[in-house]
């Protein structure tokens, strides 16, 4: 009964300052604090005291998100639970509300030390977006293990939005359709030279160079992508078409390039870096050449470009600007604008197919990426297919020209 005693304050005080709970709460000592919405409503297992003692050390979503990491917080539902909280408007809480929610916390939890931050967690340092932060954290997402990714990626290993608008009948031909569109929208010809920034596993170089003969120049911070990236490249028999390097883009000195691609790149950039990166790429263009930018944009004016969760665990540094920051960066490279189109919705169907085929994979994505790391990709996969599916950001192609 004493663990019982020390819950119920907590609960009493989360009922207070929530009247109106869409959800169920349940707490390690098998005492629960019910919806008000009747049986449907989804549930918030707090299996311990140190996902209480998470959220005191870092109140809002960091903290939240260290407790979901660790196991300590789980929903019996993720896609159910995201989807209650898309559609939930929690009323605000003073800070004497506040208060007593924090001291109802510190009576349930007892006295304890402060958990250990979860291993996954990565904390940015050195300058914003100089070279050697940028590398450490392109490297923190993408070398996860190519094992890992393809585990929930087509079989190109396209990490980018599929275009099911323009092919719906696999996520393989939805890839393929994007690629090919960036290809005429390129007007790649046979032996045109070709930039590819932030080029992946290879997908776009090995595309344009076996379907439209291009040669290809790709770059990347990732040393697992350009491994896997070369050995693609050599087995579809292209190493004479295409080449890739382990570099920044502001390393680049080659002679400028007919056309170059931009795919899922300019997120990491930053707004700090947006001008420079337009103004080198503008550089490695030759006049009358295209540059085509994919990429996520913020649709909403006013919110910030990325949370502390993901800062932390998905993408450190990466935030979507939003396209009139872009275009302005285009425009001051000298740059040409000539043609805008966007693929919200078509984001939000390829994330579905990737966070489906990532759980029909579970066991072996925690064998390779171990449990903590597996739960934050769940998370992040959902809560991006809901920022495109209600507005919160977007994905554009922009097809510039530099002139002649």
């Amino acid at each position: 009964m004493a663990a019982l005693r020390t819950t119920e304050p907590l609960r009493r005080e989360l009922a207070a300052s929530l009247p109106e709970r869409p959800f169920r709460v349940t707490f390690w000592d098998g005492s629960e604090l019910e919806s008000t919405d009747g049986n449907g409503a989804p549930t918030l297992h707090v299996r311990s005291p140190r996902a209480l003692a998470h959220a005191l050390r870092a109140p809002g979503q960091l903290g939240i998100g260290r407790a979901y990491a660790t196991g300590e917080l789980e929903p019996d539902d993720l896609d159910s639970f995201l989807l209650m909280l898309r559609r939930y408007q929690p009323p605000p809480i003073d800070r004497a509300g506040q208060l007593r929610l924090a001291l109802a916390a510190v009576r349930a939890t007892g006295p304890m030390l402060p958990p250990p931050v979860p291993k996954v967690e990565q904390r940015p340092r050195g300058e914003r977006h100089s070279p050697e932060r940028d590398r450490r954290s392109v490297q923190f997402h993408y070398d996860v293990s190519n094992e890992f990714f393809k585990l929930f990626l087509d079989e190109s290993m396209t990490y980018s939005c599929a275009f099911f608008s323009l092919d719906d009948s696999s996520l393989e031909a939805a890839q393929f359709a994007k690629l090919e569109l960036v290809c005429t929208k390129l007007a790649l010809r046979d032996g045109m030279r070709v930039l590819d920034v932030g080029c992946g596993w290879g997908s776009f170089a090995i595309h344009a160079a076996r379907e439209h003969g291009a040669q290809v120049t790709g770059i990347t911070l990732s040393e697992g992508q350009a491994e896997l990236a070369r050995r693609r490249v050599a087995d579809a028999g292209l190493a004479d078409r295409i080449e890739i390097r382990l570099q920044d883009y502001r390393e680049l000195a080659d002679e400028p390039f007919d056309a170059i691609s931009s795919i899922g790149m300019v997120e990491h950039v930053g707004s700090n870096r947006i001008d420079e990166y337009m103004a080198v790429l503008a550089r490695m263009l030759k006049p009358g050449g295209r540059l085509l930018n994919h990429g996520i944009a913020r649709l909403r004016v006013g919110e910030p470009e990325a949370g502390r969760f993901s800062e932390r665990y998905v993408f450190p540094d990466a935030a979507p600007l939003h396209l009139s920051r872009i275009q302005t960066a285009v425009e001051r490279a000298g740059l040409e604008t000539r043609h805008v189109e966007d693929f919200r919705l078509d984001y939000a169907e390829t994330l579905r197919h990737w966070a489906r085929r990532l759980d029909e994979n579970r066991e072996e994505a925690e064998r390779i990426a171990g449990p903590e790391r597996l739960r934050v990709w769940r998370l992040y996969l959902r809560a991006a297919r809901q920022g495109f599916e209600t507005g919160f950001t977007s994905v554009f192609q922009v097809r510039c020209a530099k002139p002649e």
